[in-house]
């Protein structure tokens, strides 16, 4: 009876710091190879959320990726194309405790070659500029309007009303670069505040968990506090995803939902509890996806043709009416997450 045999069996469930380390090797050296943009991408996520969050992981952690750091300066120098990625992670791996200190140097190059100048959008601009920043180095290829122009077009609250996730997207990122995520006040005025309130209820319509998540963090950085219903569907979307053992490519899975829902639940102060991530290759499903009531609530919308109005007291009773049960259920727990539906709807009706 002395001949007890004691199983490595992983716990079930973690908390973020917990599988810090091991996500950091599924996402560094399971799913992609580096020389894979997407590899770039997801890394660069998972960094700056853990970096962003305070989420101590150990040095040895750390390990999958000193290879890439001490290349960065030749990836630079090579892909200058993908220099907000590759500043990105290498500016959160020396603030997670990678030894090196090279990238205050990398930024200085970034700046003096004008880098930024490749930019189109103001969304990449403020990218660039918040990165660069980091460091403290300033790039005067930035123009002074941009925060201007940035503050104008997350103001004009009507571009949120209607469904657009990219420009729902651009929203959240501007707040997390206005407010160096979470770590200042990013000022935003009623009109910015509207912005957001009308994303979330695009996001909450739609069931778009991901957005949503973003939404809540944009408005938790921005000082207030996101609807009880809204941060009940992130939190039940972060603690129940399917993480799985997979021999074969990482594509189309939920990892993007699965990151951000829990640096959402993490920043609002909540338990970030989830399954511990297993050893090798791994994908993310989410298994929260509900039906979401915007596709209904547009089409019911439409269909009004010339009877349509944007008086939601008028028109509420036709829309619930053409939705199925699921759809209605969203529609009723959407409208009472906001005191602010009866204006989206008035822009949202297009009538």
């Amino acid at each position: 009876m002395s001949n007890i045999i004691a199983l490595n069996v992983p716990p079930r469930r973690q908390r973020l710091s917990e599988r810090a380390d091991t996500l950091i090797d599924l996402f560094a050296t399971q799913r992609r190879i580096q020389d894979d943009v997407f590899w770039l991408k997801e890394n660069a996520e998972l960094l700056s959320i853990l970096e962003c969050t305070g989420t101590r992981v150990s040095k040895a952690a750390l390990a999958p990726h000193f290879g890439f750091y001490e290349g960065l300066s030749d990836r630079l120098q090579f892909f200058p194309q993908y220099y907000r990625f590759l500043l990105s992670i290498g500016l959160d791996l020396e603030d997670l405790g990678m030894a090196g200190g090279q990238m205050e140097a990398l930024c200085h190059r970034v700046a003096r070659q004008g880098l930024p100048d490749a930019e189109l959008s103001d969304l990449q601009r403020a990218e660039a500029r918040r990165l660069l920043t980091r460091r403290g180095v300033q790039c005067s290829t930035v123009d002074a309007g941009l925060d201007a122009r940035l503050r104008a077009f997350i103001g004009r609250s009507d571009t949120f009303a209607l469904p657009n996730k990219k420009a729902a997207y651009e929203l959240t990122h501007i707040v997390f670069y206005l407010s160096e995520y979470g770590r200042c006040d990013p000022h935003l005025d009623d009109r910015a505040l509207r912005s957001l309130e009308y994303a979330g209820i695009l996001a909450h319509l739609d069931q778009n968990i991901d957005l949503l998540a973003e939404v809540c963090v944009a408005l938790h950085q921005s000082g207030q506090t996101p609807d009880p219903i809204w941060i009940d569907a992130v939190r039940r979307a972060s603690s129940d995803f399917s993480i799985v053992t997979e021999a074969e490519g990482a594509a189309g899975d939920d990892y993007h939902e699965y990151l951000v829902s829990t640096w959402a639940v993490r920043a609002l102060g909540f338990d970030d509890t989830s399954l511990a991530i297993p050893v090798g290759r791994a994908t993310f499903r989410q298994n929260t996806y509900g039906a979401g009531a915007l596709r209904g609530v547009s089409a019911a919308l439409f269909a009004a043709a010339k009877t349509r109005s944007n008086d939601w007291a008028h028109m509420c009773d036709y829309v619930f009416s053409m939705l199925d049960e699921d759809a209605a259920a969203v529609l009723e727990a959407t409208v009472a997450s906001t005191a602010h539906f009866e204006a989206f709807f008035e822009v949202f009706a297009r009538a």
